[in-house]
Order: C-alpha cells, then structure tokens, then sequence
C-alpha cells in the first residue's frame, strides 16, 4: 500500500487484526495473537471500536455485522482463512507450520472458517460489552 492508500489510522507497514470484541472466541484469538506474538508483528482493533469502524468503512466492510476476523496487512485486506493463514505463518513454531493448510482450496477452508465464525455466539458464548486491553497490553491496539 502506498502511504495514500493507507486507511485512516495505520502507518505504512502496520498489519492490524479486526475482531469482533464482544465474541468469546474472537477475544480468545486477540489475548493468543498478545501471547505468541513476541515481534509485537500485530495489531489490534475491536470491529466495534471507532477506530474499527473506521477501518471497515474505509474497505467498504459492513459496519453494523461481521462475520470475519480481518487482517489489513501491506498487501490489503485479508478475510475469513486467508486472515488467519496470513497470521499464523507470521508466528514462531509451531503456529507457523499450520502454512500447510494453504494447500486446502480456499472455497473449502472458507466454508470450514464460515461454519465456526457463524456460530461462534452459540458454540463459545458473547460479552455483555467489548473487552478492553489491560494497561500492559494497550499499546497492542489501535486506539481512537
């Protein structure tokens, strides 16, 4: 991307993961990607925050639902198994070594990917509200 192809928010080279904030699931996913991201490589931004929002309007991404884990990275945006594929290959062993699922064709990994993510309410439970980043992870996210 070129700085002005940037979305609202990013500088040139930040790869960002949306997720959705209130999901047990997707909030799981950002307290992992905290963990086992030790090159800090990710950031993050709730789908429901302003600066998510912000994010999925600029892609031409519903705002008011989302199905999805995103990935904004320096090639653009990345959705449903790319995402994660895209992500998991950026991770030390052993997360890396799942590249191999590439070798799944996306329309199957994608129906796979489409089958959790909508159900992830009733398979792993919501928040009443959008978890917030504790103070010694906030400068993992993108803020307002």
């Amino acid at each position: 991307m070129t700085a002005q192809s940037l979305p609202p928010g990013l500088a040139a080279g930040e790869r960002v993961v949306l997720f959705d904030g209130v999901c047990k699931l997707c909030s799981g996913w950002a307290k992992f990607l905290i963990r086992h991201d030790g090159q800090r490589l990710f950031r993050l931004a709730s789908v429901q925050s302003a600066q998510g929002q912000a994010l999925l309007a600029w892609h031409g991404l519903p705002t008011d639902r989302f199905d999805t884990m995103a990935l904004i990275d320096e090639a653009g945006l990345h959705v449903r198994s790319d995402a994660l594929l895209r992500i998991l290959v950026r991770l030390p062993q052993p997360w890396r070594a799942l590249a191999w699922l590439r070798l799944i064709p996306r329309p199957l990994r994608d129906w796979c990917y489409d089958r959790i993510a909508l159900n992830r309410y009733h398979l792993f439970g919501r928040h009443e509200v959008c978890l917030l980043p504790s103070a010694d992870h906030a400068e993992r996210f993108l803020h307002d």
